[in-house]
């Protein structure tokens, strides 16, 4: 496969590409990103891509006008280099939130960039828990759409954490919610959010399900102020939850919403590396990566096989690599 297959990272990529490399045994590709004093950006591969199967790894995260804009020069960078095929990997999809044109004279974000991806080249794209499922269908390629949900729970059954409810922070969360539950055993209950402004303040309303005496795991795909989660945690409080837990699929937490979760009710934030994020830390946040699974799923790819097993469970060797625990 070393020969046929090349995974090179882009500029806030190549650690998370680095691991998948690990897991599948082979270098990562040899590559080079310049941003220049006016903001431009120079990208470059640094070996032959002739004929490869060629992937490339950059989440549009914490700078995403900047990760978009390379991943687009990249695309073209391997088709004029007359790669064989290219997979965009983008473990975490920032402008996801923007799915509808829900008042007037918007823009849907999420589309403009499905078409400027697959109009600089991409063949496929991999991506992860998408905070809106229907933007696959903004794509003309093949998406294929990973979940972090089997990983979180595995990690989470593997703590001393029992007798608990599954809390969605929302009602556009509690499909997922639900699933949560039904592969940890538990039941579930709702918060009621509300949000009146563009920007990242949400109000709880009130919870629905019953909380008093149980422990509770929150479950939401990310968190930006670390608002929802905290005031949830506070108003399950309130109603007698006792141990509060959370599981983000995507880590987006400012370094003022950290505080805020080091502050909070809430015990253990468990996440994934979507997203790197150097300058966060807290003792609160437990990090399972996901790069082993998005290895899997290329070589599965690769080997024209299925990845539909992963939406559901993990093979024991990508758990042993991510949270070091055998699947049960």
């Amino acid at each position: 496969m070393d020969g046929e297959i090349k995974v090179f990272g882009g500029s806030t990529g190549k650690l998370f590409a680095q691991r998948m490399c690990e897991y599948m045994g082979i270098e990562l590709g040899i590559s080079e990103v310049i941003k220049f004093s006016d903001g431009n950006l120079f990208v470059k591969a640094g070996e032959t891509v002739r004929d490869k199967d060629v992937y490339l790894v950059q989440p549009i995260g914490l700078n995403p006008n900047d990760e978009f804009t390379e991943i687009l020069f990249w695309m073209d960078a391997f088709k004029r280099a007359s790669a064989n095929s290219v997979t965009v990997i983008i473990p975490y999809f920032g402008y996801a939130k923007g799915d509808k044109k829900d008042e007037p004279r918007v823009s849907i974000r999420a589309r403009v960039c499905a078409d400027c991806i697959e109009l600089a080249g991409a063949d496929r794209v991999l991506i992860m828990d998408l905070h809106s499922p229907q933007i696959q269908g903004f794509f003309k390629k093949p998406v294929d759409h990973l979940f972090a949900l089997p990983l979180l729970c595995e990690y989470v059954k593997s703590l001393d954490f029992e007798d608990f409810v599954v809390v969605s922070p929302d009602v556009g969360f509690a499909k997922q919610a639900r699933n949560y539950a039904a592969a940890l055993k538990a039941p579930v209950a709702i918060g009621d959010k509300t949000r009146k402004f563009h920007d990242e303040r949400a109000e709880v309303l009130q919870i629905i399900g019953n909380v008093e005496g149980k422990n509770a795991l929150i479950v939401d795909d990310f968190s930006i102020s670390g608002g929802t989660l905290v005031d949830l945690a506070e108003g399950l409080k309130e109603r007698g939850a006792k141990r509060i837990f959370a599981c983000l699929s995507h880590l987006l937490l400012s370094k003022s919403g950290a505080e805020k979760v080091d502050n909070s009710p809430i015990e253990l934030i468990i996440s994934t590396d979507s997203i790197e994020h150097p300058e966060l830390s807290s003792q609160k946040i437990k990090i399972v990566s996901v790069a082993p699974l998005f290895a899997e799923a290329i070589m599965r790819i690769h080997n024209r096989e299925s990845i539909s097993s992963l939406f559901d469970s993990v093979p024991d060797k990508v758990l042993q690599y991510s949270i070091g625990i055998k699947n049960r």
